[in-house]
């Protein structure tokens, strides 16, 4: 046990020597340093939003499991928000590093958030497309799929940003001023996607059932349901190797269409930091909140 101070806040740290990602020995203590140091980046990610951690106190080869309600050891300091605006379960709200640091220490590896805040539970911020490659397909046929979605979203006058999702697919978020409800947002999401079935049915698909997805790309517009969650920018996902859900420019995203290596974007948390360092958050356009969605004839 080990007690450390963050930012004015006394925590105390167990376990910090163990393995959670076994194929690469990465401990828990690396993965709430990894937190500790990403959290100025990530927390307008996460602020104002009920967060669900997925814990898996003995790494990614114990059990899982997926923790709307905020545990009730917590600290008296750490806030919670309503899960939903139809629901009595209260959920963490990780507005500081102390708190990230804290959910770090349960083994919460991922944090998903859903596409609206707390305070307006009704009328999401964002909209999000979730570009999952199907069997035949990887990270390159993502790319040019988003790109197309890039050049559609651009004609509607609406700017999108992208990340990795740390995992196998692509995450666009385009950043909206709340004032229409999910179902809206949804319906957008799914008018876009058929539009790109529409133009290459043999490489794009809307439809859900896995056995249809040979071969394509599945845009799942249905991230944008006021239930669902989708994972945290700069969230670490519970994979072999620790990946993140990494933002990225549209010229990676082109050259990654072009013909480029799907494996250089399984960016380790080091990376991630150093990108950080050197790009800034390029998923910050998500939270700009100044556009409205546009009418679709």
């Amino acid at each position: 046990m080990t007690h450390v101070e963050v930012d004015g806040r006394r925590l105390r740290l167990t376990n910090l020597d163990k393995v959670l990602y076994p194929a690469t020995g990465f401990t828990k203590g690396q993965v709430i340093d990894f937190y500790a140091r990403i959290g100025p980046t990530m927390l307008p990610h996460l602020d104002g939003r009920p967060v669900t951690m997925v814990r898996l106190p003995d790494g990614i080869g114990g059990e899982r499991f997926f923790e709307k309600r905020c545990p009730g050891h917590r600290p008296h300091w750490l806030d919670t928000v309503p899960l939903d605006a139809d629901s009595e379960i209260t959920a963490c709200s990780l507005d500081s590093v102390p708190a990230l640091v804290w959910t770090a220490n349960l083994a919460a590896l991922e944090l998903h958030t859903p596409q609206a805040r707390a305070a307006d539970p009704w009328q999401p911020s964002a909209i999000v497309f979730d570009l999952d490659p199907g069997p035949g397909t990887d990270l390159g046929d993502c790319a040019r799929v988003a790109l197309d979605l890039h050049d559609l979203l651009d004609q509607l006058g609406m700017r999108a940003v992208a990340k990795t999702s740390g995992s196998k697919g692509l995450h666009l978020s385009v950043g909206i001023r709340p004032s229409v409800d999910a179902d809206t947002t949804k319906g957008f999401a799914l008018a876009l996607g058929k539009v790109l079935e529409s133009r290459d049915r043999k490489r794009v698909t809307v439809t859900m059932a896995k056995e249809q997805r040979g071969g394509r790309v599945f845009v799942d517009w249905s991230q944008n349901d006021r239930h669902k969650t989708t994972v945290c920018a700069y969230s670490l996902r519970a994979t072999d190797v620790p990946g993140v859900s990494t933002p990225v420019s549209w010229e990676e995203l082109d050259e990654l269409a072009d013909g480029g290596e799907p494996r250089a974007f399984a960016f380790t948390p080091e990376e991630v930091l150093e990108r950080v360092d050197e790009l800034g958050d390029l998923y910050a356009d998500s939270l700009a909140g100044d556009q409205d969605l546009p009418e679709l004839g």
